[in-house]
C-alpha cells in the first residue's frame, strides 16, 4: 500500500502530485525544473516520448513500471512545449532557469554598482527573462516577433530606468550613513526587476487578450478561446514573477551584510563572491518551485466566468487551459 501511494497508477497527461494542493504543486514543479533534465540526451528523450507514445496506443511493452512511465512524462515537460511539441532552448526551459540565472543575480546583487554595470545587469536579466517568458509561453495561438520585440525593450526600458533612477537617488541621500546606502542599494534591483518582470509578461503575452487561448474540457477537448481566460492566465503568472524575485533580491544582501562582518571573511576577503554566489544560489533555488507552485500550469475556471460562446459550446462546469509559467 506505501509503494502504491509513492507511485500512483499513470495517467497520460495528468500530473502525478494533486494539483488542487500548494504541496501537490510543489513537488510537481520540483520535478520539472530537475536540473538533471538539462543532460537528457536526444536518444533518451526520443526514448521516453515513444514509451509514452505506446502507453497512449496500447502497445505497452511488457514490463514497464507506473515509475518508469512517470519518470518519462517528466522528462517529457520538462523538454518539449506541452502547446507547439518542440524543444525548449536549454537555457530557457524552467530547468535551466536556476542555473542559468544565478550568474546574473549575482551581477545583479554586487556592492559599488556604477550607472553602466547597472544598465548591463539589468539588461542580461530582462532579455533572459524574455526568453523564458516567451519559451514557456501559452502557445495555442501564434506570437508575432514584434510583439515579443515589444515586450523585450519595454521590460528592459522600465527595469533600467527604475533602478539608475532608485541608485542616482540613494546616492543624493546624504542623509544616509555609507553602511545604510550600501544596504538599500543592493536591496534596489527587486523593484526594478519586479516591475519590469510584470511589463515583461504583460506585454509579451498582450495579444493573448485580444485573441483569447484555448480552454479545454475534461476530455481534452478544445471548445474555444477566451480572452478572459488569457486574463486569468497572464495575471497570476505576473503575480508568480513578482514573488519570484522577493527571496532571490531581498535575502541575500541581508545575509551577506552579516557575513561580511564575520572575522574569517574580514581577513579573507576573496572568498565573499564565492560565498555570495552560493547564497544567490540557494534562495533561487528555493523560491523558483515556492513561487510557481502558487497556480497549477494547467489552470481550471468555472464555464459561467467565461464568455457565452464557452458555455454554449460544452456541457462541462469546469474547463481547463494552459497558464504558461
Amino acid at each position: 500500500m506505501a509503494q502504491y501511494a509513492a507511485c500512483p497508477a499513470f495517467q497520460l497527461g495528468r500530473p502525478r502530485y494533486d494539483q488542487s494542493t500548494f504541496l501537490g504543486r510543489l513537488r510537481h514543479f520540483v520535478a520539472i525544473i530537475d536540473p538533471s533534465t538539462l543532460f537528457v540526451s536526444e536518444k533518451r528523450l526520443r526514448e521516453c516520448v515513444k514509451l509514452l507514445e505506446d502507453f497512449q496506443h496500447g502497445k505497452l511493452p511488457p514490463g514497464v513500471t507506473d515509475l518508469q512511465l512517470w519518470e518519462a512524462q517528466k522528462v517529457k515537460q520538462a523538454i518539449i512545449h506541452p502547446d507547439t511539441g518542440e524543444k525548449i532552448f536549454m537555457p530557457f526551459r524552467m530547468s535551466g532557469y536556476v542555473p542559468f540565472g544565478t550568474p546574473i543575480v549575482v551581477g545583479l546583487l554586487l556592492p559599488n554598482q556604477t550607472v553602466v554595470s547597472t544598465i548591463f545587469w539589468q539588461w542580461l536579466n530582462q532579455s533572459h527573462n524574455a526568453c523564458v517568458n516567451y519559451s514557456n509561453r501559452n502557445a495555442t495561438k501564434p506570437t508575432p516577433t514584434s510583439t515579443f520585440l515589444q515586450g523585450y525593450f519595454g521590460a528592459v526600458t522600465s527595469a533600467v530606468s527604475l533602478a539608475v533612477g532608485l541608485n542616482v537617488l540613494i546616492q543624493r541621500a546624504n542623509r544616509l550613513s555609507p553602511a545604510t546606502q550600501i544596504i538599500i542599494q543592493r536591496l534596489i534591483p527587486f523593484p526594478a526587476v519586479a516591475s519590469a518582470n510584470i511589463c515583461n509578461v504583460g506585454l509579451m503575452r498582450h495579444n493573448e487578450l485580444s485573441e483569447g487561448i484555448d480552454v479545454l474540457d475534461g476530455n481534452g477537448n478544445v471548445v474555444g478561446s477566451s480572452k478572459i481566460a488569457a486574463k486569468h492566465a497572464i495575471m497570476e503568472t505576473a503575480f508568480t514573477r513578482v514573488v519570484l524575485p522577493m527571496p532571490i533580491f531581498v535575502l541575500p544582501p541581508i545575509i551577506m551584510s552579516y557575513l561580511e562582518k564575520l572575522p574569517f571573511l574580514q581577513t579573507n576577503r576573496r572568498l565573499l563572491l564565492p560565498i555570495h554566489s552560493l547564497v544567490c544560489l540557494a534562495t533561487f533555488s528555493l523560491s523558483l518551485p515556492l513561487a510557481i507552485s502558487l497556480f497549477p500550469q494547467m489552470s481550471q475556471i468555472e464555464v459561467s466566468q467565461l464568455e457565452p460562446e464557452i458555455a454554449m459550446a460544452t456541457n462541462s462546469k469546469v474547463v481547463t487551459y494552459n497558464k504558461g509559467l
